[in-house]
């Protein structure tokens, strides 16, 4: 069977992927014709879609803390634990 495609990919989405997917011992390409295959077996999209369980300013907390967790981004606060926590309170 000649398999040939192009599809258009978010390249960080695609290289977050990747680091999944070769953890699992596949490629993308695999993960790809895994999902279109159980896509056909259930008539649909295999997950369900639902709204974000966070409000915005918790999504943009945790988009901070993955960009301070990667180096993208330097932390606001550089103080310790009993000054984060007495800053907290104010």
């Amino acid at each position: 069977m000649a398999k040939t495609s192009s599809l258009r990919v978010d390249p960080i989405l695609l290289k977050n992927a990747e680091v999944i997917y070769n953890a699992f011992g596949i490629t993308v390409t695999d993960a790809v014709n895994m999902f279109f295959a159980k896509s056909i077996m259930e008539n649909g999209i295999p997950f369900d879609l639902k709204q974000p369980r966070y409000n915005k300013e918790t999504e943009a907390a945790m988009e901070e803390g993955d960009k301070i967790l990667q180096g993208l981004q330097e932390s606001a606060f550089n103080g310790s634990v009993n000054e984060l926590f007495k800053n907290l309170d104010t």
